[in-house]
């Protein structure tokens, strides 16, 4: 606690100098240089002596393009977090900050689709949201985008891919496409829409089982899951499929509320913090579909507050779980808004699951694992989903 504590005030020490600097009248492109930092105590001043030292060569001695110092405060901030060793803590200047308030909102711009990053690197088009721009210009799943207005998605990371294919409503973005089957990739313009993300899919398939999927754990999640649930066994299903791939999580209220539909009480998770002290989370005790046979799907991209409900469903026996190892993202962490804009994302404790396994140590093993590649996602299979259905019926 005390590293983190100093840590945090050199965080904020940088920022008060770079925000003086900006008071103090200099201009647009200009190297600012910025005073020493305050005095919050002898062991600051020793501690960071060096980084000030570094801080003022590079302003002086730099021969290259003027770099803001915002840059420079933005930077060392990630870098002060990158020694911390979790990829779980992390740093978003106020451009990344701001669509991640947006994507926590459900909505967004751009062209309505899950997209992740295949073995070669490149951005694959997991899920074109039905209605949305994408499955209006045609893209299928399995889809591999190779270029984003003729920059070369290879290399780039999922983030700066995302961040090329989004803009404002109504903007056109070009794509080559890659699709199996086809010699050539073809090129698509696709224009940008309004996307709200919908938090649940769901239906009852031919073999009466009904279907759901939870993409998210927002906000809106628990009451959408409430209402699909509600529909789905009106239609009195024999059994039910949860599918939580590529569900990135969200909000530990969200864990507990989707968790309770299906779990009748006990615990959901635990989580244990720096300060060593235990909190539970309980089944609320009203779930619609706590007896109803149950099969889960999950993979590398079931992370998070997902990881929670399916880690909580293996333990309480309540359904198998059919797929990959999820993610093992099991951190708790705490979102910081700064002042310029930006955001921390601190990790501040891990979760349990209610057998006491560490969701962060290596994820959740599924009990029947079924693997999904590349080719199944471009001729349209699903073997995952095959299997779980084959389950339930031989059930």
């Amino acid at each position: 606690m005390r590293g983190f504590l100093r840590f945090m005030v050199f965080v904020l020490t940088v920022i008060f100098v770079t925000s003086c600097a900006y008071v103090g009248g200099y201009g647009t492109g200009i190297l600012l240089q910025p005073a020493p930092p305050p005095a919050a105590s002898v062991e600051l001043d020793d501690d960071f002596r060096v980084f000030w030292e570094a801080w003022h060569i590079v302003q002086e001695r730099y021969y290259g393009a003027p770099i803001e110092a915002k840059e420079l405060t933005h930077g060392a901030i990630r870098g002060a977090i990158e020694t911390l060793g979790d990829p779980y803590t992390w740093f978003a200047d106020p451009v990344m900050a701001e669509r991640i308030r947006e994507d926590a909102t459900g909505r967004y711009s751009g062209i309505g689709s899950v997209v992740d990053l295949n073995d070669a690197g490149h951005v694959v088009i997991v899920h074109p949201f039905p209605g949305g721009p994408a499955h209006h210009a045609g893209l299928m799943a399995g889809d591999v985008v190779l270029e984003v207005e003729g920059l070369n998605t290879m290399g780039l990371t999922l983030e700066q891919a995302v961040s090329m294919i989004r803009g404002p409503v109504g903007t056109p973005v070009r794509l080559l496409v890659h699709r199996e089957g086809l010699e050539e990739p073809f090129e698509v313009e696709i224009a940008r829409g309004e996307i709200e993300i919908p938090a649940v899919e769901y239906e009852v398939l031919d073999d009466g089982i009904a279907y759901l999927k939870v993409n998210s754990f927002r906000t809106n999640a628990p009451a959408q899951v409430h209402a699909a649930l509600a529909e789905l066994l009106a239609q009195e299903p024999q059994s039910l499929i949860l599918d939580l791939r590529d569900n990135p999580g969200g909000l530990l209220s969200a864990s507990i509320d989707i968790g309770s539909e299906f779990i009748a009480e006990g615990l959901i998770a635990s989580e244990k913090g720096s300060n060593g002290l235990d909190e539970e989370h309980l089944a609320q005790g009203d779930g619609l579909a706590t007896e109803i046979p149950l099969v889960v799907l999950v993979n590398g991209g079931t992370a998070s507050a997902a990881e929670i409900v399916a880690g909580a469903i293996r333990d309480h026996e309540r359904g198998a779980l059919i797929g990959e190892h999820t993610l093992g993202k099991g951190a708790v962490q705490s979102p910081i808004d700064l002042s310029d804009g930006s955001h921390l994302r601190l990790t501040i404790a891990h979760w349990f699951t209610p057998d006491g396994h560490l969701i962060v140590d290596g994820g959740i093993a599924p009990d029947i694992e079924v693997a999904l590649s590349d080719e199944d996602l471009a001729s349209g299979s699903d073997p995952q989903l095959e299997m779980a259905i084959s389950y339930l019926l031989d059930r």
